[in-house]
């Protein structure tokens, strides 16, 4: 058992969480289709897209996670949308052209970022949320600046797609602890007029 097993199991992280409030804002502004949400822990993201009607593939390492990730979705009926695979992420085969959408979610994986960009199809669009190193005092997220992006590491890494949000912020969570965080949302297009869905951005 691995240690994401363990904190899974005993509760640590929430077997019933609430999808990403941005992509919650932003899903009916994205192409439907193939979905794939990397790091889907207990299925934070992977069954709110597989509810909203996308063939989703949910990767992560821990087997705890992806069991609970299973249950939802049949709990939902939408178990039949959704694929949910254990594979090392660090050294997993993305293959290219496939997801209309890729989700990530507090996963630190800035070096497979290319790999997952060259997944995207013609105007895929990536999520990614992250938590932030900061010289401000933060209680959640990693304890070490090595699980974290650094400034603006995450937009520059995908500044050869069209950034349709982004931002990086400190939060109060609903446990009452302070967050460093950013998030973006980028389509795998090119050129200088592009189309820009009509989204709020106050997330």
């Amino acid at each position: 058992m691995t240690n994401w097993d363990e904190r899974f199991r005993s509760g640590e992280y929430p077997s019933d969480p609430e999808p990403a409030p941005l992509l919650e804002q932003y899903v009916d502004a994205l192409p439907p289709g193939r979905a794939l949400d990397v790091a889907a822990g207990t299925g934070r993201n992977a069954v709110f897209l597989a509810e909203e009607g996308y063939e989703v593939e949910a990767i992560d390492q821990s087997r705890e996670g992806l069991r609970i990730t299973r249950e939802r979705a049949r709990d939902r009926d939408v178990a039949d949308q959704l694929d949910c695979l254990q594979v090392d992420i660090p050294s997993h085969e993305f293959p290219q052209d496939r997801y209309d959408l890729i989700t990530v979610s507090f996963y630190r994986t800035v070096d497979r970022l290319p790999d997952l960009i060259d997944a995207l199809a013609e105007d895929g669009v990536l999520f990614y949320e992250h938590h932030l190193r900061s010289t401000d005092q933060y209680e959640a997220g990693p304890s070490g600046d090595q699980y974290r992006f650094g400034a603006n590491e995450l937009l520059h890494t995908c500044l050869d797609l069209t950034v349709l949000a982004f931002d990086a912020k400190t939060e109060s969570r609903d446990d009452g602890r302070t967050a460093m965080r950013t998030q973006i949302v980028a389509r795998n297009s090119s050129g200088q007029a592009q189309s820009y869905p009509a989204v709020g951005l106050d997330s």
